[in-house]
């Protein structure tokens, strides 16, 4: 029997320096789906890569003395070493400078040009270099970018344009018909009330003004535009019109497309006008995340107020840095980020809630039972019952949640689990239950606490791979039959287990004054 696929991507970046937390998010974010997915039996694909076309990489390159080949290496080699530090799985990381994807947007442009899908013509607009995009006045605020609030400036070129109109129509009917295909939902609304309904406008595709991009085989001295260069890679880099598309057969469509959006028009309206046009599937689900904001506004090298995931690793560890990541970009609003926050999760979250529940039970089952985890005894009273049908529900909340991408809502529900975990410690009293002699209840008591662990170590697995390992590690779980998904639906399996002889904090408190003032000094510098 074949195994379910699961193919998630993230947008291909552009490369303009060191990633701060808020482009880092969105792989994070993909990398923890794609983990989790595999965790339920499933065989996963992730793409990332760069985005290494259009006028703005020029520019750039030559401002640095550099050719935009050298130059976009140079950024590549960057961000695939953040990747590694940050341990994200990805399975290719394309670049739109590789062969392979230029020889195939090369025959893609061409078929769009057969079909009538393309025509030539001349462009006269406002466009933002920037954001690599064509804006009519209606569209500007205050006179500028939308999207970035930069300076746009009025360009007329000859150009071929893409005929969105002809896809309109077939587009709505799809929104209609497939209510997954958005998440959230409002964007949809979003794409549709400013976008679709006024008017789509046909879409710019090629540049004749600049040279570094992929060149229009029957028209070289046309590049192609960003747009149709850069999301083809979704499917590029599975090997579409090439002489193996074995990778493409079985993993598209993509079951999801994480983007920002900052970029969900592209994604939303562009992306499936051209896979229509291509006569392919549209991806399952394309989900919109919002952005992690600081307290003054976006985050920015002026304000003095941008904040490195290299900074947060190399200080207070990757499992840390994801989970404060992951827990803090709601589905419906921005995230924030400040040092102030990010220190108290850590000390709150992490090391009171998690780090003591771990260490109090080791300790405990050390000092009562020897290091040995006792075996269930198959009638809890009615305190373990309730822990029991709890931690039961926990699970299943934190799927629904996760499945339908509400994240920092599903880790809420995973340290409601930690949190009920405590109290019943408190509730139990084995201190009490040891002094009375109460050795059934007592053994009750180190097992379910054990069994909790178990499972809050599963569900954290996905993003806090490190620690999950950690505490599977400290409660003697080696069986890996205990550390799967399915056995997250069984109370009753625990045998033959013991705890190590001494417990490890997996996370020690922080002086807070002192982290707070230190983080504020790394992003002023």
């Amino acid at each position: 029997m074949m195994k379910e696929t699961y193919y998630v991507t993230t947008p291909i970046y552009y490369p303009s320096g060191k990633y701060h937390i808020g482009t880092a998010y969105t792989t994070v974010l993909a990398d923890a789906i794609k983990r989790y997915q595999k965790l339920k039996g499933k065989e996963t694909f992730m793409l990332t890569g760069a985005d290494e076309h259009g006028q703005k990489i020029e520019t750039k390159a030559k401002e640095a003395n550099k050719t935009p080949q050298e130059y976009v290496d140079g950024m590549a080699e960057m961000a695939q070493e953040l990747w590694k530090k940050m341990d994200i799985q990805n399975d290719d990381f394309i670049r739109t400078t590789d062969e392979r994807h230029e020889k195939v947007v090369q025959k893609i442009f061409d078929k769009f040009i057969e079909q009538g899908d393309i025509y030539k013509g001349e462009y006269e607009g406002l466009y933002c270099v920037p954001c690599e995009t064509f804006y009519t006045e209606t569209q500007l605020v205050d006179g500028k970018c939308p999207d970035c609030g930069r300076e746009v400036v009025p360009m007329k070129e000859e150009a071929y344009f893409f005929n969105m109109k002809k896809y309109a129509d077939r587009l709505l009917k799809y929104y209609d018909e497939h209510p997954d295909f958005i998440k959230p939902e409002y964007r949809k609304q979003e794409m549709i009330n400013n976008f679709i309904k006024p008017g789509l406008e046909d879409l710019c595709v090629t540049r004749t003004s600049f040279e570094w991009g992929v060149k229009v085989l029957k028209d070289p001295k046309h590049v192609v535009y960003v747009w149709l260069d850069a999301l083809t890679n979704y499917i590029t880099a599975l090997g579409y019109m090439s002489e193996d598309e074995t990778l493409f057969n079985k993993f598209w469509p993509a079951n999801l497309q994480i983007v920002g959006k900052d970029i969900a028009r592209f994604h939303l309206i562009y992306w499936p006008i051209f896979l229509m046009a291509l006569d392919l599937p549209l991806p399952k689900t394309i989900f919109v995340h919002n952005w992690i904001m600081m307290k003054d506004g976006k985050m920015s090298k002026s304000k003095g107020n941008v904040i490195y995931p290299e900074t947060l690793i190399e200080r207070y560890g990757l499992d840390a840095t994801k989970y404060f990541l992951l827990r803090e970009v709601p589905m419906s609003q921005d995230g924030l980020f400040s040092p102030e926050e990010f220190i108290q999760r850590y000390n709150f979250d992490l090391c009171n809630d998690l780090s003591n529940l771990l260490n109090r039970t080791v300790s405990m089952v050390n000092k009562y039972f020897e290091g040995q985890v006792p075996k269930y005894n198959g009638t809890p009273n009615e305190v373990d019952k309730e822990i029991e049908k709890t931690s039961l529900e926990q699970v299943e909340k934190f799927e629904t949640l996760f499945e339908n991408f509400e994240i920092a809502n599903s880790i809420q529900e995973i340290w409601t689990l930690v949190s009920r975990t405590n109290k019943y410690i408190d509730e139990t009293s084995p201190w009490a239950l040891a002094k009375e002699e109460q050795k059934e209840k007592l053994e009750s008591a180190m097992y379910h606490l054990i069994e909790n662990l178990r499972r809050i170590a599963i569900l954290i697995k996905p993003f806090m791979n490190d620690t999950s390992e950690n505490i599977l590690r400290q409660i003697g779980i080696q069986d890996e039959n205990l550390k799967t998904w399915e056995s997250l639906k069984q109370y009753n399996q625990l045998k033959d287990i013991n705890v190590i002889e001494k417990g490890e904090p997996i996370f020690m408190r922080l002086n807070a004054e002192e982290e707070i003032e230190y983080i504020k000094n790394i992003m002023k510098k």
